[in-house]
């Protein structure tokens, strides 16, 4: 016996982006994403618990603020600094 399956591919699907942030003061950013979906994301607490100094760095506003939008995430330094979109959509930065 031989069962086959044949499997559609789902076209319709459109993975979910960074469409655009903005800097809003501190170490927040609002993000909006290609869904309409937008967040005001508050990175402050994260940074402030990390020990490492390549992400602690970051609680200077100054260097902060300097995020790019690259292939729809937020990325800070050439990806010194990245978040998963998944994290940014749910805004909770862990």
């Amino acid at each position: 016996m031989k069962i086959i399956q044949d499997f559609e591919t789902a076209t319709d699907i459109v993975p979910i982006e960074v469409k655009s942030a903005f800097y809003l003061g501190g170490h927040t950013i609002k993000v909006v994403f290609t869904d309409g979906i937008e967040q005001a994301i508050d990175f402050s607490v994260f940074l402030s618990k990390s020990l490492h100094p390549s992400i602690s760095k970051y609680l200077n506003e100054d260097l902060f603020q300097k995020f790019q939008l690259v292939d729809g995430n937020l990325n800070w330094n050439d990806y010194d600094l990245i978040f998963p979109i998944e994290d940014l959509y749910k805004g909770e930065i862990s």
